[in-house]
């Protein structure tokens, strides 16, 4: 206790050397906190996000994403409804969505244009939440009579290509499962935004029924099941994999390609980040300390005459650092915590990034781990900096010392 007490005076010695030295720690604990914050926020939103978009589970066929089709669901599953049935009983599964990927022409009559296509049924949309946006018109309905056309979705580039809009007619021309072409007449529902112009030149959405006709067969591309917990994922891949050992079952971090690039790309730059923060900490803490020591040989020499051992008088110098690292990053968590608090009330956004149109929200969040590893390490860094310059200054000899200028 009588170290600390005299660490402490000896930091209030040099009032304004010492609060630059810890500001400089806050600012490195704000930036490390804050930006590791952003990070999981990211990762976060990107998890759900691809989750959401594919499944937490895909069911398909053995070999189904490796293997390309010579003709529309070559590896198709066929009853699916047994499979939708079975777990929509399980009380963790939130939706069991089956789909039919498929491509061909669009036409209104006049022009005509390429497509990717996805038939999915009415639950799609309720179950994924917003992840399109409808500039024009609504989803597709839960049921349609059986006199009217069937119905479908633009994406919005594709619509402006064919100049349709909402009540017109399309026609799709596809490959059935027998290299036949078959085509359909659509009237248009709505026409949604990704945020993805390229996807958003091509894709469209139809019913289940109406994408099977068209290819005629019934089986069905692949079998989403969306759980309401995300971290139920793994315990719930293993169960499905028993239980459907025939059937290929794939997580939806194998299939989330752009969320593991973002997240490398992430993690190389929060490395760098915390490497180029941790020299300037190091540095600034060492010009502090070796500064300190120079106003102080004669003190260090003095002490030394009088039977203090060398040890001691680095560990006084030690605790300093490790007080100004204290202090730093004590302020550095307060800081942050405020401006965590503050963005959740300013809701301010960030711009669309490259490929997309809409921008989304900054947040940060406030990692007890990430917290404690930053503190840790600041404080490490700043008792290390203040033992190595006190290191030298203790070795000194103490007539040397004592004769200092």
């Amino acid at each position: 206790m009588q170290s600390i007490k005299l660490a402490w005076y000896n930091i209030l010695r040099n009032r304004r050397r010492s609060l630059f030295t810890i500001l400089i720690t806050v600012v490195a604990t704000l930036v490390l906190l804050a930006s590791g914050g952003f990070g999981l926020y990211m990762y976060q939103g990107l998890e759900e996000e691809s989750a959401r978009d594919t499944g937490n589970l895909i069911i398909t066929r053995t070999g189904y994403f490796e293997t390309e089709e010579d003709y529309p669901l070559q590896h198709g599953l066929s009853g699916f409804k047994e499979i939708q049935q079975h777990y929509l009983k399980d009380e963790q599964v939130k939706a069991v969505l089956p789909n039919v990927d498929f491509q061909g022409l669009i036409s209104n009559g006049e022009k005509t244009a390429i497509f990717m296509g996805k038939g999915v049924e009415h639950g799609e949309f309720l179950a994924k939440g917003p992840f399109i946006n409808f500039i024009e018109g609504h989803a597709l309905s839960a049921e349609v009579e059986a006199s009217a056309d069937p119905e479908i979705l633009l994406g919005k580039g594709l619509a402006k290509n064919l100049k349709v809009s909402v009540g017109d007619i399309v026609t799709l021309l596809s490959t059935t499962t027998d290299n036949v072409m078959n085509a359909m007449d659509f009237k248009v529902k709505g026409v949604f935004s990704t945020g993805i112009p390229e996807l958003e030149k091509r894709m469209i959405y139809t019913d289940l029924n109406s994408a099977q006709i068209l290819l005629d067969s019934d089986r069905v591309s692949s079998i989403a099941i969306h759980l309401f917990d995300i971290d139920n994922t793994s315990a719930k891949l293993d169960e499905v994999q028993s239980q459907y050992s025939e059937l290929e079952v794939t997580p939806w971090w194998e299939r989330a390609f752009y969320y593991r690039d973002v997240k490398n790309l992430f993690d190389l730059i929060f490395a760098l980040l915390g490497i180029v923060i941790s020299l300037i900490v190091f540095l600034a803490i060492s010009n502090t300390m070796g500064m300190t020591i120079m106003e102080r040989t004669r003190e260090i020499g003095t002490l030394a005459a009088m039977g203090t051992y060398r040890y001691e008088i680095t560990r006084n110098f030690t605790l300093e650092g490790l007080m100004i690292g204290l202090i730093g990053t004590v302020t550095g968590i307060a800081l942050t915590l405020a401006l965590i608090g503050f963005l959740n009330v300013a809701n301010i956004e960030m711009p669309p990034p490259p490929g997309s149109t809409q921008g989304f929200p900054i947040a940060i969040n406030f990692s007890l781990g990430l917290t404690l590893f930053s503190s840790i390490l600041l404080m490490t860094i700043c008792a290390m900096a203040a033992w190595f310059a006190a290191r030298s200054g203790a070795r000194k000899p103490i007539v040397e010392a004592l004769s200092y200028v």
